[in-house]
């Protein structure tokens, strides 16, 4: 099985980089400690004979991402398209469809479908894409009759961040769902159950939230244990008194939440948050705090109730968390990222 790693390069560009998980997993098996193994700048990842790239004039904001091993393909959602590239090289472009928005929303649905959601011009809306079931085929197109309003699926504005993660036939996204961006939340929607989100006002909530990952993770062999993840950074409301900080969060939903009865009706009652603290001690013994989160990566291992989570924090520099098991242990790794350049783990 290969994992691949894709990250963003300059003038709107993507990089591919084919990595084997036994070796990545084996390796953090040995180390235990996450110690990097390779850096390389972005330069010498350029030269790096493992490395295809793949470029378009037209479009910009690869940032959303959807990795097909089945079908040989890796959808990416851009500015205006959604593309769909050959896994054995990025730079063959398989096929293209207009989307004429930003698209902020991938996942697969079934065997045949992706779920695709995106701004379309400050009118968030989604839709269905077929796919194909096997590499050999060659379909994808919308399907004109299963398009539908994206609110609360979507951000209308693309300078918006989202996350979301796809259960079942059940969507939970992190998103504004307002024109201006002020009201913020995590919605549930699709699937049989009723609609459900965060309080309004959410300030309380989720404040200025920047929403970065969403995952699920079993809790027991009873999907009724199942919890939602999701990670975001936010002005933090308990730090007013000292000024406007922003804090790093990882928020919890219980899967099997149907909202309050009385005063918490289709809104969560499950809802948890706490603060991601990244920090390294300085030589004067104050302690240099890391609150910007840029990116998360979980990693599955053998038991699926306990994944390895990556997450990329920065400031002026850029350090690496691991969480590992109970999400609200939080112990600082070694740096897996500095500063303009990208680490790989063998």
């Amino acid at each position: 099985m290969v994992m691949m790693m894709v990250t963003m390069g300059l003038r709107g560009s993507l990089l591919f980089l084919g990595l084997l998980t036994a070796q990545v997993t084996s390796s953090l098996a040995r180390t235990g400690n996450g110690y990097p193994r390779m850096k390389l700048s972005y330069q010498e990842l350029l030269a790096f004979q493992g490395v295809k790239r793949y470029e378009m004039d037209r479009s910009c904001c690869f940032d959303t991402m959807l990795l097909d091993e089945e079908r040989g393909r890796l959808f990416v959602g851009a500015k205006n398209y959604l593309l769909s590239l050959s896994l054995d090289n990025i730079s063959k472009q398989q096929h293209m469809t207009d989307c004429v928005n930003y698209v902020k929303v991938l996942h697969h649905y079934n065997r045949t479908h992706l779920y695709a959601c995106g701004t379309g011009a400050f009118h968030p809306t989604c839709a269905f894409v077929e796919v194909g079931q096997k590499m050999e085929d060659r379909v994808f197109r919308i399907d004109p009759n299963k398009v539908e309003d994206g609110k609360g699926k979507s951000p209308y504005d693309p300078k918006h961040q989202a996350a979301s993660v796809l259960i079942g036939d059940e969507l939970y996204s992190g998103v504004a769902t307002d024109l201006m961006g002020r009201d913020f939340t995590i919605f549930r929607s699709l699937g049989q159950r009723n609609s459900i989100r965060t309080e309004q006002p959410a300030c309380r909530w989720l404040n200025e939230p920047k929403f970065n990952s969403a995952f699920w993770v079993p809790e027991s062999e009873n999907p009724d244990d199942d919890k939602i993840f999701f990670f975001f950074r936010e002005t933090a409301v308990e730090g007013q008194g000292l000024g406007k900080s922003t804090y790093s969060r990882i928020g919890q939903l219980c899967r099997n939440d149907v909202g309050g009865q009385r005063s918490l009706v289709n809104k969560w009652t499950s809802f948890l948050k706490t603060r991601l603290i990244c920090s390294v001690p300085g030589s004067d013994g104050s302690d240099t705090y890391f609150d910007e989160l840029r990116d998360v990566f979980l990693l599955q291992t053998r038991d699926r109730k306990n994944p390895l989570v990556y997450t990329i924090f920065s400031t002026s520099s850029t350090q690496c968390l691991k969480l590992t098991g109970d999400s609200t242990r939080e112990e600082l790794a070694s740096v897996l990222f500095s500063s303009h350049s990208l680490t790989l783990v063998e």
